[in-house]
């Protein structure tokens, strides 16, 4: 599996980037928000990688951070998002306002994304709620949604997600974000 990619930006396309790594040209899917943060082409990027194999097809999807590829990979847990509506939905909303959306269960804010209907961005509210721990998405709008929690209870519901989720690569980062929050508190 390919986890990051450090290369020369070769071109960029409609959602795509191809990043020349000792010559060999990847194809790489990112979301709007990314390409915006890349440099032009003939500069140096990296890229943090999700690599998808299937059947008939291997794409790589990149992100700018740890914090985009933790959201595009929960956000593809939900039924109905797939890669390219998670691709869609980090476009229109960065991590931060994907917290806050959910915090507030801002079904319009996520129906923003293209191919996004209200039906699905009810769904993706409703279980992400549940499946972000780490951030108090029970906060309303002005209560510092998205600040990190770092309570025994939250630390122990953190560990036993993790234990029992699909997507443990990215929860598993976060319990590790909310053991550092609780030793700095």
């Amino acid at each position: 599996m390919i986890a990051k990619l450090a290369g020369i930006i070769d071109s960029i396309g409609d959602g795509t980037v191809v990043v020349d790594v000792g010559g060999v040209g990847y194809l790489v899917f990112c979301a709007s928000r990314t390409l915006a943060r890349l440099p032009r082409p003939g500069g140096s990027a990296t890229l943090l990688i999700e690599t998808h194999v299937r059947e008939d097809h291997i794409h790589l999807y990149g992100f700018a951070d740890d914090a985009e590829r933790a959201w595009f990979r929960l956000l593809t847990t939900v039924q109905g998002v797939g890669a390219k509506i998670g691709l869609a939905i980090l476009s229109a909303l960065g991590p931060d306002d994907l917290v806050r959306a959910i915090a507030a269960q801002d079904k319009a804010s996520v129906a923003r994304a293209n191919g996004v209907g209200a039906k699905l961005a009810g769904r993706i509210v409703s279980e992400l709620k549940d499946k972000v721990p780490g951030f108090d998405v029970s906060a309303g709008p002005g209560i510092a949604a998205g600040a990190p929690t770092a309570s025994a209870p939250s630390l122990r519901a953190a560990s036993s997600l993790s234990s029992r989720t699909r997507c443990r690569d990215s929860t598993s980062r976060l319990v590790r974000a909310l053991r550092q929050a609780h030793r700095t508190v």
